[in-house]
């Protein structure tokens, strides 16, 4: 391949990234467009001629595998960044939006609340072990649990909802969530 088309390649390759991010509508489409992203960059990019550069690539979370719906949260008054993966438990609980939930310490891992009913649990994904940052629903007691450390082992009563970007000091000092559907 020539310099010229190579150093084409490199700079339409993260904006192609994106458009194929973006339009991803499945689990399966997404993770499919993140690995062939993610090899055409690997081969289009090159520090010298002659040098081929790789990138590196991270499995995507549970919270990413599927298209996220977006929200928008209030902690503790202040704004985070948060999305919603689409897995039937996730769609679920965004039909009992608005809420504003008082959130208390458990285990000195995660916050959590209770919810005004239980969500449906069918069609779950795979157990997943929560993360940093995770929003989580445990199904025996029907709460909501976000995460400021990692979780335990996977479990399959527990059912990884969506992602907050915020830093885990904040959330595990965290008193009162409100969540909101985007519009």
């Amino acid at each position: 391949m020539n310099r010229a088309v190579r150093r084409r390649l490199v700079r339409v390759a993260p904006t192609a990234a994106l458009l194929l991010d973006v339009t991803a509508c499945s689990s399966d489409a997404q993770e499919a467009t993140s690995a062939a992203t993610s090899s055409v960059f690997a081969s289009s990019t090159s520090a010298s001629p002659g040098q081929q550069e790789t990138a590196a690539t991270t499995p995507p979370s549970t919270s990413e595998r599927s298209t996220a719906m977006g929200i928008r949260v209030t902690l503790d008054g202040h704004p985070v960044e948060a999305t919603m993966n689409n897995s039937p438990a996730a769609r679920d609980f965004t039909e009992l939006l608005p809420l504003t939930l008082d959130l208390k310490g458990f285990h000195s891992t995660e916050r959590v609340a209770d919810l005004p009913r239980k969500l449906d649990t069918s069609g779950a994904p795979e157990p997943a072990a929560a993360k940093v940052g995770d929003i989580a629903y445990y199904a025996p007691w029907g709460n909501l649990a976000l995460f400021y450390q990692d979780g335990p082992a996977p479990s399959a009563h527990l059912l990884i909802l969506g992602h907050l970007d915020v830093s885990a000091d904040q959330l595990g000092r965290a008193t009162r969530i409100t969540i909101e559907a985007a519009s």
